[in-house]
């Protein structure tokens, strides 16, 4: 099975670019087949799973039914319906974080995860640098100087997860630090 022939995430559109998903000669601990590819990033289940999963159980829902497990926990996802609430926990590959990740909503639906990136990628999408500057501040952080030199520093010590509504198409970020 080839990169294109992937299965596609609404909420995850590229999980290779992101590092979620990586090509293996693994087998699958849901499906017992070797499909080329499996899922590298966070399953939350209080089961025991002997390896990876590949992206196509991900995507049909079967590994988090057979493991009784989630992707992404449900944190952040507030006022989304059941249906989206459902296709980003269970049926949406996570990513890797140095906190525990969590998805941004935009319009009433969940955004979808871009990747992370540092200051130079998230300028080039000044609404969501402005939204994280704002967020920060919020959060409370008060000496601009220290704020400014935080996020021009995106991309060492932190990093940024990029977000884009599925509406509207407005970028979104969160910081994440270690």
């Amino acid at each position: 099975m080839s990169a294109n022939s992937l299965p596609w995430f609404r909420y995850h559109p590229d999980p290779v670019a992101s590092g979620s998903v990586r090509e293996s000669a693994d087998t699958c601990a849901c499906c017992n087949r070797r499909t080329g590819w499996v899922y590298t990033a966070t399953f939350y289940t209080a089961q025991d799973v002997d390896g990876p999963v590949c992206p196509w159980c991900i995507a049909d829902g079967s590994a988090a039914e057979r493991f009784d497990g989630e992707f992404t926990d449900a944190y952040g996802l507030d006022g989304v319906s059941v249906e989206t609430l459902v296709e980003v926990t269970r049926r949406t590959p996570g990513f890797h974080a140095w906190q525990d990740p969590h998805w941004l909503v935009h319009c009433n639906d969940a955004a979808a995860f871009i990747g992370e990136v540092g200051h130079t990628e998230l300028a080039a999408h000044p609404e969501a640098l402005d939204r994280l500057r704002l967020d920060l501040r919020m959060s409370g952080w008060h000496d601009a100087s220290q704020l400014e030199d935080f996020l021009t520093r995106l991309g060492q010590a932190a990093s940024a997860m990029l977000f884009r509504c599925t509406i509207c198409g407005t970028h979104l970020a969160y910081a994440d630090a270690s």
